[in-house]
């Protein structure tokens, strides 16, 4: 008994600690980090995200540095930020705050840290990006990204997929498993963005102007995401 009890200690001081950590981070370093990490996915030659998946992307969730630490019994924690196009078809919506949070039982020691890129493929992966709260794996289903050339990409799985996953860690890219993550707002960083309570489906629905803080990272997702001419 004591032995189970002081592994759900370890977990729960691993868990903290990771929390701490990620709320040090300024929402403009995080907002930086963000454009960085899908510059980076991007423009990874060979090994990179199919650029014609972003092209037909509804939505972009990119989540820099989400921690992940654990004795026994793991934590995730991540904040990032999510765009969805704009009803026009042209450009992206103002980015929303979101939090991601999961947990992992098996054998596992020590911490790290790894880049998340989701991309929402239709109209059912963005009904949920646009609830309060959803569960990948309950709620929405997410497919493992594929990576390399764009004729390799559109397989069955790509095409009816709601969201598929992306992750970085040490420069090494990769498709990552995120069942039984949940997503929610950030309320903190939506304050300190918007300076006052708003909803993300509000901002997603394009009902807010990018703020100053975000134009880098708007930018970067206008260039990345454009059709290439033949």
């Amino acid at each position: 008994m004591n032995r189970v009890l002081a592994i759900f200690v370890s977990a729960g001081l691993a868990g903290s600690t990771v929390f701490a950590m990620n709320r040090e981070v300024k929402v403009q370093d995080r907002l930086d980090a963000s454009e960085d990490t899908l510059i980076d996915m991007m423009h990874a030659s060979d090994h990179g995200i199919p650029h014609g998946l972003l092209v037909r992307a509804r939505c972009v969730i990119i989540v820099p540095g989400m921690k992940k630490a654990g004795f026994v019994v793991g934590a995730k924690y991540g904040r990032g930020f999510a765009a969805c196009r704009n009803a026009s078809g042209t450009g992206w919506t103002a980015p929303a705050a979101i939090r991601i949070e999961g947990g992992s039982f098996g054998f596992q020691i020590g911490a790290s840290e790894t880049d998340i890129l989701l991309l929402v493929m239709n109209q059912r992966g963005m009904k949920h990006l646009l609830a309060d709260k959803f569960t990948i794996g309950g709620d929405a289903s997410a497919a493992i990204g594929p990576l390399g050339r764009e004729s390799t990409a559109l397989t069955d799985i790509t095409m009816r997929a709601e969201m598929l996953s992306y992750s970085r860690s040490r420069g090494l890219f990769a498709g990552i498993s995120l069942e039984g993550a949940t997503l929610r707002p950030d309320h903190e960083t939506i304050r300190k963005l918007y300076a006052r309570d708003v909803s993300n489906r509000e901002i997603l629905a394009g009902e807010f102007k990018t703020p100053a803080a975000a134009m880098k990272f708007e930018r970067a997702l206008n260039q990345t995401s454009q059709r290439r001419r033949k």
